[in-house]
């Protein structure tokens, strides 16, 4: 039994009114993790080192778009193909692969660059931070390797960034895996809502401007682990942050039940969602 199962059930109440559920969870991450990140932090910083030496230079574009990939060769070409079909073409690609390998074929274009870890982490955050710093831009924004951007995504999010905020995230349109659409997930911020129900915001309907960004946490999460990375990364960064909600569906996002990452029981999503929409309406 852990520290938080042992104070008494009003207790826990008041300390979640006070600070919400994510922040409380993610402090007992960092003490139960902290063996592992030495290790994972010494692995990133040498693969960056590794892999800029290996690359020669650093991509550099307005828009670094960051797209971690493990055994996904069809869906990553996909994802790539979305970016490269945007309406906003002041970008660069950098594909970080979690040490499984590359397809043997990627899409040609010069703004598209790939890379491989030495070994799988299994740390998606550490990913994605190779992939930011590994590259220079203006904007950062993300993609995983079994979703898509819809041809406005980055008009509508970078728009945002544009106009002065520092994170900016769309509504995600899902689909299960026959591809039947789902539901459409997004809500206005709320920082307080957001740090004690099941996240409206997905890393892959984010971009950030650099001069805010932070890295993702290396804490090496499972399945069970309560916040993802993404949510833990949103919510520390909108402690400073200007946020903005752009209520455009422009992230086609699958509902993996094969996720490395994340278990999905969609029935139990369909009620999770329907409880967010009504508390963001409150």
């Amino acid at each position: 039994m852990g520290a938080i199962d042992r104070i008494s059930a009003g207790i826990r109440r008041a300390i979640r009114q006070r600070f919400g559920l994510w922040p409380i969870l993610e402090l007992r991450n960092r003490v139960t993790m902290a063996p592992a990140l030495p290790r994972l932090t010494r692995f990133e910083n040498n693969e960056v080192s590794r892999l800029t030496a290996e690359l020669g230079h650093v991509p550099t574009a307005n828009i670094a778009c960051v797209i971690p990939t493990y055994k996904r060769p069809d869906g990553l070409v996909a994802s790539i193909n979305s970016i490269l079909a945007q309406e906003r073409q002041d970008f660069v690609i950098i594909v970080v692969d979690d040490g499984a390998g590359l397809p043997a074929v990627l899409p040609q274009d010069p703004r598209l660059f790939s890379v491989s870890l030495s070994r799988n982490s299994a740390v998606l955050g550490l990913v994605r931070n190779v992939g930011i710093r590994l590259t220079n831009s203006r904007y950062v924004a993300f993609l995983d390797d079994d979703n898509t951007w819809t041809p406005r995504h980055l008009s509508e999010a970078i728009g945002a960034l544009e106009d002065g905020v520092d994170l900016a995230y769309t509504n995600i349109q899902r689909h299960t895996a026959d591809g039947k659409p789902f539901d459409v997930v997004g809500a206005p911020w709320d920082r307080r809502l957001f740090s004690d129900i099941r996240s409206f915001v997905d890393a892959n309907s984010i971009a950030v401007r650099r001069d805010a960004l932070k890295l993702f946490s290396r804490l090496p999460r499972t399945k069970a682990t309560f916040p993802k990375e993404d949510w833990e990364f949103v919510w520390r960064i909108s402690a400073a942050a200007r946020v903005r909600h752009v209520p455009v569906a422009t992230v086609d996002y699958l509902v993996n039940e094969t996720s490395f990452y994340t278990s999905w029981d969609l029935d139990k999503e369909r009620a999770i969602q329907a409880g967010l929409s009504a508390a963001s309406r409150e």
